[in-house]
């Protein structure tokens, strides 16, 4: 069988994709293709929570003092929406390509309340205990089924009929794999990870209200000194922080993607101040607001 990073350009020809810049959603729902012909310098990012396997290119994750690096056959485990830094490298004159897979709350739960059930014992937790993102070198049957997964894409048929099972499949290989201990604690409501996973959820829906530490807290059932000590270890920065990154990155979108003005975009993500946000955004990008427009 092909490699992964071949079956992934195989992909991008037959569905006419090699002059997509960026992601694309299949026809299997929740899976989502990358394609970056020239990759990017080092500039703020926001991970969204999910599985990112990569087939060619590679990408050097900056956050706190957390570096994190993958490549061809390696998978990332996104346990939360991850504020960070990234730089992607193309490599032998070829693109980046890559899927991003979203983990469907019911089907994780359903997964982990079978293997739970089957007396499954959840992997040890690495080093970094808590931390909400980790690279993982895909073991033979994780990368099998990802290749598997690909080559269904090629087929409208397959991808109909099999696609939802192999999902299935891809999501159970990472559980039973070395690092899944991030999806299982997200599935465990009562643990710590998955109240700090609560509150960020609050974090992305209301980014604009007035949010503090104490109503995240709230929201997650916490102290305040557990919680910002529990966020710390999932994120490696404050609450506060974490916000901040949130509210500048849904400006920049808005910005570059909707057209609004500097003043309404800072507006509508939760400043008061329009200078403050422009201060906040060029230390964040290393760019003016208005320089960040294409």
């Amino acid at each position: 069988m092909k490699s992964l990073g071949e079956l992934m350009q195989s992909y991008a020809d037959q569905y006419k994709f090699n002059d997509l810049e960026g992601i694309k959603e299949t026809a299997i729902p929740g899976v989502w293709f990358y394609r970056s012909s020239k990759g990017n310098q080092r500039q703020p990012f926001v991970y969204q929570s999910g599985i990112i396997v990569m087939g060619k290119g590679h990408k050097h994750i900056h956050i706190g003092n957390q570096p994190v690096h993958y490549g061809p056959d390696d998978y990332l485990v996104v346990g939360v929406p991850m504020p960070l830094e990234c730089e992607a490298f193309p490599e032998d004159d070829s693109p980046l390509l890559g899927l991003t897979i979203n983990v469907d709350s019911t089907l994780l739960h359903r997964l982990v309340n079978e293997l739970e059930a089957a007396n499954f014992q959840a992997p040890a937790k690495s080093n970094q205990d808590g931390f909400g993102l980790t690279s993982v070198k895909m073991a033979d049957d994780m990368l099998e089924s990802c290749k598997r997964l690909m080559l269904a894409l090629h087929s409208d048929l397959d991808t109909k009929l099999l696609g939802e099972s192999l999902l299935n499949e891809i999501v159970y290989r990472v559980l039973t794999g070395t690092e899944g201990h991030v999806l299982f604690n997200l599935a465990h409501h009562d643990g710590q990870y998955a109240r700090v996973a609560k509150a960020m959820n609050k974090m992305h829906q209301s980014y604009a209200d007035g949010l503090t530490v104490q109503n995240l807290a709230e929201e997650a059932n916490m102290s305040v000194s557990a919680f910002h000590s529990a966020f710390r270890k999932v994120t490696l920065e404050s609450p506060l922080q974490y916000l901040k990154k949130v509210r500048l990155n849904k400006a920049k979108e808005l910005i570059q993607l909707d057209g609004r003005r500097v003043n309404e975009a800072a507006h509508s993500v939760g400043y008061t101040s329009t200078s403050q946000f422009s201060r906040e955004f060029k230390r964040h990008f290393n760019m003016t607001p208005k320089g960040s427009v294409a």
